[in-house]
C-alpha cells in the first residue's frame, strides 16, 4: 500500500471556476512508498504550491481522492510538518521556543507540554545540534543569518517527529554555498529518520541531489507530465552534482519542462 496515494484529484479553487471547469491541476495520480523522498518541479504558476495544500489538507480536492498512511485526508494534516522559503520564526521567541512552537499546539503533545517541557527542550537541543545551531539556541531569529533561521525553521517542523516533511522552496532565497549546505543537512537528517518528504523546488539541481524520485509538472492547470526515478548511488555527497550522470539527470529534466513551456506556447 503507498504511504501517500493520490487518486485522480483534480482541484479548482471555487465553484464559478468548478462550474467553468478550471482546474488549478487536474488528474495527478501519485504512490508514494513509506521513506521515499520525492521532489517536484516545474515552471512557476504549474500548481506546485496547490499539490502541497493538498497534501497537508488545507485543501480539499474537488474530485478524486487522497489517502495518507492509509487514512483519508479530510482536514490539515497532523502528522505532517512544513518549512517554506521565509523561515516565519517568531521574532519574540528565542531559536529553542520557536523550534518547541508545534509541541504547544499539536497533540499528543499540547496536553503534555507543561509537565514535559524539560524533555521536549531536550529532543529540541539534540535537533539544533545535529544542524549546527548548538550554542544559538537562547538567541533571536534577528541574530541569525538567513540559513541559520532556515535551519531552524527545518528543526520545528522535525520536532514533533513527523511522518511527512513538506517543503516548499525551503532553500530558493539562499546563497549557492549556504544552499548546497542545508542540501547535505536535510540528507543527514533524512537518512537518519526516514520521514517522507515532498520538495517542491525550482532548483533542478537540489532535485535530483535529494530525491529519489523526481516529477514534473506541466504548466496551469498542472499535472504530472514526467515521472523520473532518481538511481544515483546513496549516500550522495556534493562531488556527485559534477559528474556525467547527475548532469544529465539535471539536462533531461530541464529539457522536458521546456517542452512543455513550447507546447503551451503552440497552443
Amino acid at each position: 500500500m503507498a504511504f501517500i496515494d493520490f487518486q485522480d484529484v483534480w482541484l479548482a479553487y471555487n465553484d464559478d471556476l468548478l462550474a467553468a471547469g478550471q482546474y488549478a491541476v487536474e488528474a495527478i495520480d501519485l504512490q508514494v512508498t513509506e521513506g521515499e523522498f520525492i521532489a517536484i518541479v516545474g515552471p512557476s504558476g504549474c500548481g506546485k504550491s496547490t499539490f502541497m495544500k493538498l497534501a497537508t489538507g488545507l485543501r480539499r480536492p474537488s474530485k478524486g481522492s487522497i489517502r495518507v498512511d492509509g487514512q483519508p485526508v479530510t482536514g490539515p494534516l497532523k502528522i505532517s510538518g512544513m518549512a517554506f522559503q521565509a523561515p516565519s520564526l517568531l521574532p519574540w521567541r528565542t531559536t529553542l521556543d520557536n523550534v518547541l512552537l508545534p509541541l504547544e499546539i499539536v497533540e499528543p503533545y499540547r496536553s503534555q507540554f507543561k509537565a514535559r517541557r524539560a524533555q521536549f527542550a531536550e529532543r529540541a537541543r539534540a535537533l539544533l545540534a545535529k544542524v549546527g545551531l548548538g550554542g544559538y539556541e537562547d538567541q533571536f531569529p534577528w541574530q541569525l543569518s538567513g540559513g541559520m533561521q532556515q535551519r531552524a525553521s527545518i528543526c520545528r517542523a522535525l520536532i514533533h517527529e513527523p511522518k511527512v516533511l513538506l517543503l516548499d522552496e525551503p532553500f530558493g532565497a539562499l546563497d549557492a554555498f549556504t544552499r548546497e549546505e542545508l542540501w547535505c543537512i536535510l540528507r543527514d537528517l533524512w537518512t537518519e529518520q526516514r520521514f517522507n518528504v515532498i520538495l517542491v523546488t525550482h532548483d533542478l539541481r537540489e532535485s535530483v541531489f535529494l530525491a529519489d524520485t523526481v516529477y514534473v509538472m506541466s504548466r496551469s492547470p498542472g499535472r504530472f507530465i514526467v515521472r523520473r526515478q532518481v538511481d544515483l548511488p546513496r549516500p550522495r555527497d556534493l562531488e556527485l552534482t559534477y559528474t556525467p550522470g547527475f548532469t544529465d539527470i539535471v539536462h533531461e529534466l530541464r529539457g522536458h519542462i521546456g517542452f512543455a513551456r513550447k507546447q503551451e506556447v503552440a497552443s
